[in-house]
């Protein structure tokens, strides 16, 4: 994978507080990040891949049955990594997450916690310009992007279709643009009390034209995204229940 330098991620933003109701009752008692397919750990296979690419500063949003996360920062002794809790993550969407991690949004990955990675190349730190890891799709009811010639994103749809690049929730942003996330951050979650969106609403949906987003491409089996029990058992993962 080439890769333009004009910016280098500085650190990863790992969201990773939410209750994972599409896969109770695993995660009644297992926050779903924890949960191991194939024998690692979710969140782990995103905190390995994230070090091979030299990424030595992590942040992890951290809410439901947070001090299950308490062992990571010892067993990743070499690198930095900071929990910080989101005391809205039983009422509020992920904007609320990001919203408490704003402070650290530099040049950054912010990644969802729920990811297998397979391709530790997707988590290269240079990047062009802001944008999501995506994958081509002939149909898909994922998020999808239109893009130009230059793979700079024209639209964006949350319910799919047909034909256009499927959008994961590993993304790569400047400090431009990471200033204005913390901004809209504080604008719609703190002082209009918008709290039921994601967070990646706000420069796909409410400020788009502030923000010029390129895909980043990579395969569809580079990663895995896990949505719910079916995928799960899907992949064959041990489960205790």
């Amino acid at each position: 994978m080439e890769l333009s330098k004009n910016y280098k991620a500085e650190n990863a933003i790992i969201v990773a507080a939410g209750v994972g109701e599409r896969m109770f009752p695993i995660t009644e008692t297992t926050p779903k990040p924890l949960i191991e397919v194939q024998g690692r750990r979710m969140i782990e296979s995103l905190i390995q891949a994230l070090i091979k690419n030299g990424i030595e500063e992590i942040v992890v949003v951290v809410g439901h049955l947070k001090e299950q996360f308490d062992y990571l920062p010892e067993k990743y002794r070499d690198v930095n990594i900071t929990l910080v809790t989101n005391p809205h993550y039983d009422t509020c969407n992920n904007i609320s997450s990001l919203y408490v991690a704003r402070e650290y949004l530099k040049n950054s990955i912010i990644t969802d916690g729920d990811i297998i990675v397979h391709n530790p190349d997707i988590l290269q730190p240079y990047f062009e310009a802001s944008g999501y890891c995506s994958s081509w799709a002939d149909e898909t009811d994922e998020w999808l992007q239109e893009v130009d010639s230059r793979d700079y994103v024209k639209t964006c749809s949350r319910t799919g279709g047909k034909k256009g690049w499927q959008l994961y929730s590993i993304s790569f942003w400047s400090q431009e643009d990471s200033s204005k996330l913390h901004l809209h951050l504080e604008e719609l979650f703190e002082k209009e009390k918008v709290t039921d969106i994601y967070w990646d609403d706000i420069p796909m949906f409410y400020y788009k034209q502030e923000y010029n987003l390129k895909i980043r491409r990579i395969n569809s089996n580079d990663l895995v995204e896990i949505d719910n029990l079916q995928e799960l058992y899907e992949l064959e993962s041990p489960i205790s229940l």
